[in-house]
């Protein structure tokens, strides 16, 4: 999910929570918790800035900063800076650290570009496709609830967690349609990959057989329609390419699979998950002499 989403998922997990009792230093560390464990496995961005990372961003990006493993370490360091702060020092801040940055794992799970989810003890990238990377029904939710609350006077936990439960829904029923369809691909295709289009209840199934891949646009109640056929390279020799480029070496392993270019102008490969207006944003190449 983008950065947007992941503070308004920390703000709805603060509303949710009953406060009623508590201290303003523990309402103050409750608030710190729930928005900061909802960002900080977004720290990994930082990585970009070095020489290696710069490289690398692509495989490290949600990687190991992202993985369920990652979680207790996290919310120690969130309870511990609470701690030093405010003094506070109760074990619910450390599991309520903990729940705001296992949310932010498992949302990301749902998007097209995936997460190390297990590393360190497994390298796959785990991808389901089935939510776009910013689906504005969770902002009308969350919006919805904040504004229930401040007009309508409605209780806060009380409504979030009716927030929490609309969204919960409302990626089930996302990933439920985005299964079929995924089920449907994989009967056809050799290699299936699957993304959400921002309109809910829409997607975008890419297929890989041989060296043509095949972008479809499809949804539960209507025929998917083939919006792009793609020519993939496939006896090309990329050596040269990952010589010349390890960005592209990077992009090869860390996308399901690619399409390869080969003409007279360069030598490149692209992901066809990101392929928009005739191009790819997750495009790598040289520039043939």
């Amino acid at each position: 999910m983008d950065s947007i989403t992941h503070t308004l998922f920390g703000l709805a997990l603060y509303g949710a929570k009953k406060k009623d009792s508590e201290s303003k230093s523990m309402k103050k560390s409750l608030f710190f918790t729930a928005l900061v464990g909802s960002q900080i496995p977004d720290i990994d961005v930082l990585s970009q800035f070095t020489a290696t990372g710069e490289v690398m961003y692509q495989m490290w990006h949600r990687g190991l900063t992202h993985s369920v493993f990652m979680v207790p370490v996290w919310a120690l360091i969130i309870w511990g800076c609470c701690a030093w702060i405010w003094k506070e020092k109760s074990i619910k801040l450390f599991l309520f650290g903990m729940l705001a940055v296992l949310i932010h794992d498992v949302s990301d799970l749902f998007n097209a570009w995936g997460t190390g989810f297990l590393e360190p003890f497994s390298a796959i990238r785990i991808t389901f496709g089935t939510i776009p990377i910013v689906d504005l029904v969770f902002w009308i939710l969350i919006g919805g609830g904040y504004l229930l609350k401040r007009w309508k006077k409605w209780q806060s936990p009380l409504t979030f967690k009716w927030v929490w439960a609309l969204m919960a829904l409302h990626v089930a029923i996302q990933s439920s349609q985005g299964a079929i369809l995924y089920a449907e691909a994989k009967q056809k295709y050799n290699q299936t990959a699957l993304s959400a289009s921002f309109i809910p209840w829409h997607f975008t199934v890419i297929g890989k057989s041989g060296k043509q891949v095949e972008i479809v646009e499809a949804a539960v109640w209507k025929k998917p329609e083939v919006i792009a056929t793609l020519e993939s390279q496939e006896q090309t020799d990329l050596r040269p390419l990952f010589q010349g480029n390890p960005k592209a070496k990077a992009l090869f392993s860390w996308a399901p699979f690619v399409v390869v270019v080969d003409n007279e102008e360069a030598l490149g490969i692209y992901d066809p998950r990101f392929y928009r207006n005739g191009e790819s944003f997750l495009y790598e190449a040289i520039e043939k002499k």
